[in-house]
């Protein structure tokens, strides 16, 4: 008897039970005019769909969030990895201070950072001190690093702990050779590091590229209902879409996310082996 199936089947089934059969079962929308006695209208539906100027917006937008946030998110995690790596003691202490945004509850961080650059926050009075009048972060496109600066706030810590588990992978050994062949540190890193941390990198794009498409609570949470047009993502266009009973473009636009994120996963994981 294959034991290990058993122990992950309760969890298989509760994802086939509560995401996949619900997703196969919402296809048909994609394909019908509407949701009860529809009239099958082929690809009617994608080309309503990128032809609406809110889902384009909210594609632009979302993308240019993911080009900004995923990459400085992930240097910027390597370059405090790399600096508790080599560090000789309370590499745990520092770790554990980069962990805590995971646990504080998303509530209460977001009150935090809407406090912090609300027009009369904490930010803007720190500029009205030094003479500069109040800027409106959350009402003009600053909001969107705002919102960059919460994403990479929240998600660092998680991408720490990936790239050191990664690191301590790495043998000893190898570095000691480059040393005796005279290496440069810049060598050891792009020849070394780099070459053995590429399938933890991979896993992390991944899972920043996932995350960055859940960016919406955070939107909503600190902007409201109404934020500014730079962060009106895809998520608040399919939420607008489900409020308005819109099935058809809800789905459509659900199946489209599915298949980007699936084609980037099947890219990423063939650049790496191409790599290696």
């Amino acid at each position: 008897m294959d034991w290990p199936f058993l122990f992950i089947l309760p969890s298989l089934l509760g994802f086939l039970l509560f995401y996949i059969c619900p997703f196969l079962t919402s296809l048909r929308y994609v394909f019908v005019d509407k949701p009860v006695n529809g009239n099958f209208v082929g690809m009617q539906n994608f080309i309503d769909l990128f032809q609406s100027k809110s889902y384009l917006n909210g594609l632009k937008n979302t993308l240019i969030f993911m080009g900004i946030s995923i990459p400085v998110n992930i240097v910027l995690s390597l370059r405090i990895s790399l600096m508790i790596h080599k560090m000789t003691g309370q590499k745990e202490l520092f770790t554990l201070l980069f962990l805590i945004p995971l646990v504080i509850p998303s509530g209460s961080m977001l009150y935090f950072w809407k406090m912090l650059f609300d027009y009369n926050g904490y930010v803007n009075n720190l500029l009205f001190r030094i003479g500069i009048d109040n800027v409106n972060w959350l009402g003009t496109s600053l909001a969107r690093y705002v919102m960059i600066g919460v994403f990479v706030w929240k998600s660092l810590g998680y991408n720490i702990v990936l790239f050191l588990s990664g690191l301590s992978s790495i043998p000893k050994e190898y570095y000691a050779a480059a040393k005796v062949d005279g290496a440069s540190e810049i060598q050891e890193f792009f020849k070394i590091t780099l070459v053995h941390l590429l399938p933890t990198l991979i896993v992390i794009v991944i899972l920043s590229i996932i995350d960055s498409f859940k960016i919406f609570k955070e939107i909503y949470l600190i902007a409201g209902n109404y934020p500014h047009d730079s962060i009106y993502t895809l998520q608040h266009f399919m939420n607008n879409m489900f409020h308005s009973l819109n099935y058809q473009k809800l789905t459509t636009a659900t199946c489209v996310l599915v298949l980007a994120i699936t084609m980037s996963t099947q890219i990423l994981f063939k650049l790496e082996k191409k790599v290696r």
